[in-house]
């Protein structure tokens, strides 16, 4: 198995290599965001708020889903750049068959288990009498496409380490665009309600997928063999170790969605706004922050295959020199957001249709308290994905626990009791404003071990 082509990763200049890698993987990360946050926007149009508190109830199962594509192919991606940074093409492409073995048997089982048990888990998260059969329309039919939007997030990653990140965002673009052109479709031509922005959903993440499955025969940095399908344990434990970060980001996530929905209906009700508003309105918050944030996370992600390779080849000063271009680039893109939040927040809201005047008192409430330190949230967003591009797993996994599971959470809960539902929403800038400092304390311990030894000795010892 022999490398078929000079990887530019370690001798392009570093700010040329960020433009031509995170562009394209800001464009994909946005254009997945956009999936969701188009839905929103016609479902509100052509439903009403209860049909955007019902996707909210589903996005937490989706992230679940999410989790497992992230962990294996981020663990892949990084692994494979890694191996290809020590010349070692062989290994890069057992760990991209592995990887492809394990999303199989994967994407079947979710697609049963889901599909199965979507009752009940729509009630674990949150789903009241009004919002269940709103969120068991639209769920059904997006777990048909669990297996194209697995395919779509492991091989996107695999692409951006092979050096094509435009084939990455061809691909996403493709699917978002099928998705914009059904969305109204099948909504207001078709009547088909939540039914039909689902099914605009997974018919973009199928094409999307498609077109990922086409490159995946040609890739330029490794050539697959049928024997590197047959998993190796080793192999296997590095690949799920150096993507657990990914992984337990989004479980997080789902699990704070899910908390969140359910104390939203809770002190809700208790409230004036009663116990849907409060939800859907904090729903269209967060994905429209998480479309902002999925730019930083473009940055971050997109420069992964440039530290990953460069760390490998043991060129440490352009490992640091990138950290740095994307740690700013990142802090610059979220205060401009920062500002758009706290001063247009009435206009963001319109986008996703026009309720009642509790409503809008709600949501426009939502962006400016949960939103509030926004400018934090990709200082441990940046570090955790450094850590993991340097082999380092498990302060990578740490940190992407610390603001979702160890903050987030604790905060929603106490600051729930103590405050009713303003205190849910200030748990957003409090664990926001704790992670980064938690985060930038351990990227100072750490440092000066990560570049401590020219073996890069984190390495080593992969399969």
């Amino acid at each position: 198995m022999t490398q078929t082509q000079v990887n530019p990763l370690g001798t392009r200049p570093v700010g040329r290599l960020m433009i031509e890698f995170a562009v394209p993987s800001i464009v994909s990360l946005v254009v997945n965001s956009l999936y969701n946050m188009v839905n929103q926007i016609f479902i509100g149009q052509g439903v009403g708020f209860l049909g955007n508190a019902a996707t909210n109830v589903i996005m937490p199962i989706t992230l679940i889903v999410t989790a497992a594509a992230m962990m294996l192919g981020t663990g892949a991606s990084a692994l494979m750049s890694l191996f290809l940074g020590q010349g070692e093409s062989g290994k890069a492409a057992r760990s991209v068959g592995n990887m492809i073995t394990l999303l199989a048997a994967s994407g079947a089982f979710f697609l049963v288990v889901f599909y199965i048990a979507l009752r009940p888990m729509c009630r674990v998260f949150g789903a009241t009498d009004d919002t269940l059969p709103y969120a068991l329309d639209y769920g059904r039919i997006i777990a048909l496409g669990f297996p194209g939007s697995m395919l779509a997030v492991t091989l996107g990653g695999i692409i951006r380490a092979d050096g094509r990140p435009m084939v990455n965002m061809m691909g996403m673009l493709v699917g978002c665009i099928i998705n914009l052109i059904l969305d109204p479709l099948f909504i207001f031509v078709f009547h088909w309600g939540v039914k039909g922005a689902a099914f605009a959903t997974i018919i973009g993440q199928y094409a999307n997928a498609a077109i990922y499955i086409y490159y995946m025969t040609r890739l330029q940095t490794v050539r697959i063999a049928r024997r590197d399908f047959v998993p190796e344990p080793a192999m296997v434990r590095r690949i799920l170790s150096l993507g657990m970060s990914s992984f337990f980001t989004q479980i997080a996530a789902s699990l704070v969605i899910g908390i969140q929905n359910n104390l939203l209906v809770k002190y809700g009700a208790q409230s004036v706004y009663g116990a849907d508003i409060p939800m859907a309105a904090l729903g269209i918050t967060m994905k429209t922050s998480n479309l902002i944030t999925s730019v930083a996370m473009g940055i971050a992600s997109g420069v992964q295959p440039i530290v990953g390779y460069n760390y490998g080849s043991g060129q440490h000063e352009r490992v640091k020199r990138t950290f740095t271009l994307s740690m700013v680039s990142c802090l610059v893109i979220m205060a401009a957001a920062f500002v758009a939040f706290q001063v247009f927040p009435d206009r963001i809201v319109l986008i996703f249709g026009q309720e009642s005047e509790l409503y809008m008192d709600f949501a426009v409430k939502c962006f400016r308290i949960y939103l509030l330190a926004c400018v934090m949230i990709p200082v441990g967003m940046v570090i955790s994905t450094f850590m993991q591009s340097v082999g380092q797993a498990f302060p990578a996994m740490v940190l992407s626990l610390t603001r979702q599971v160890l903050m987030l959470i604790p905060a929603t809960i106490v600051l729930g009791a103590l405050l009713g539902i303003d205190g849910i929403l200030w748990a957003g800038p409090v664990s926001d404003t704790l992670a980064a400092v938690i985060a930038v304390i351990m990227l100072r311990a750490k440092w000066r071990r990560i570049f401590a030894a020219p073996d890069n000795s984190a390495v080593a010892h992969a399969p």
